[in-house]
């Protein structure tokens, strides 16, 4: 299953640098080279990514891995969304630490800076 996460790193990625290995990208995301063959291979069927074959320097059959418009929209869209995820995320951390740290100045674990 292409879950979110990976689609948006694995677009990131591939605007970036288009032409990576599978197992680079595998390497750089953390994740095993099947899932990565697995969600290029979703990533095309969906319309966002198209593979080119060339020809490098070594006479061994190379990809590049290219963001269509569809991709780079999409990619677009899920920044936004993964922007607003994180903000929320770091407002909750945020009041998190504030009532943590008055809980332990209350209690006297932490010296306040007027000490």
């Amino acid at each position: 299953m292409l879950d979110e996460a990976t689609h948006y790193s694995l677009l990131k990625t591939l605007e970036e640098n288009p032409g990576l290995s599978q197992r680079d990208l595998a390497k750089k995301l953390g994740v095993s080279l099947g899932k990565i063959n697995y969600c290029l291979n979703a990533l095309v069927e969906k319309g966002n990514l198209k593979i080119n074959n060339f020809r490098n320097s070594d006479n061994k059959l190379a990809y590049a891995y290219l963001l269509t418009p569809r991709g780079v929209e999409q990619k677009a869209r899920m920044t936004v969304q993964f922007l607003k995820k994180k903000v929320q995320e770091y407002e909750r951390l945020r009041a998190e630490i504030a009532e943590l740290q008055r809980e332990a100045e209350q209690k006297g674990l932490l010296k306040q800076d007027n000490e």
